[in-house]
């Protein structure tokens, strides 16, 4: 819960770098608050449309930018542009790649976008 915190402080920080840990347990954390919230919504009946429901798109829009900065700091993290992150539009490739990309170990050392969290901590 440690690290969903951190990244959730960092929601608007676009420029540094993020673990693999901080970015692999944002989205263990999220998936399993999204699943429990689509559970409650099934079970409660708050649901807009047969798959869709009023906490779960709640959830989802408070996310969008967390998201995304946790994203391009890990890619940051392994010396890519945030930029990168564009390449998930691109169906299949797109999606492949960048869990490539978020699953490569960190830059050692210091790079552009700072030093490296591993060694920092």
């Amino acid at each position: 819960m440690k690290w969903f915190i951190l990244a959730m402080k960092n929601s608007f920080n676009f420029t540094e770098r993020a673990r693999r840990k901080e970015y692999w347990m944002f989205i263990l954390i999220t998936s399993i608050i999204s699943i429990a919230l689509s559970i409650f919504e099934t079970s409660v009946g708050l649901e807009f449309t047969e798959d869709v429901g009023i906490f779960s798109t709640l959830f989802s829009i408070i996310l969008i930018i967390p998201s995304i900065s946790v994203t391009v700091r890990r890619l940051h993290d392994i010396g890519k542009s945030g930029w990168w992150v564009l390449i998930n539009l691109i169906p299949i490739i797109g999606q492949i790649v960048l869990l490539v990309f978020t699953i490569k170990d960190s830059t050692p050392g210091t790079n552009v976008y700072g030093p490296n969290p591993k060694e920092v901590v």
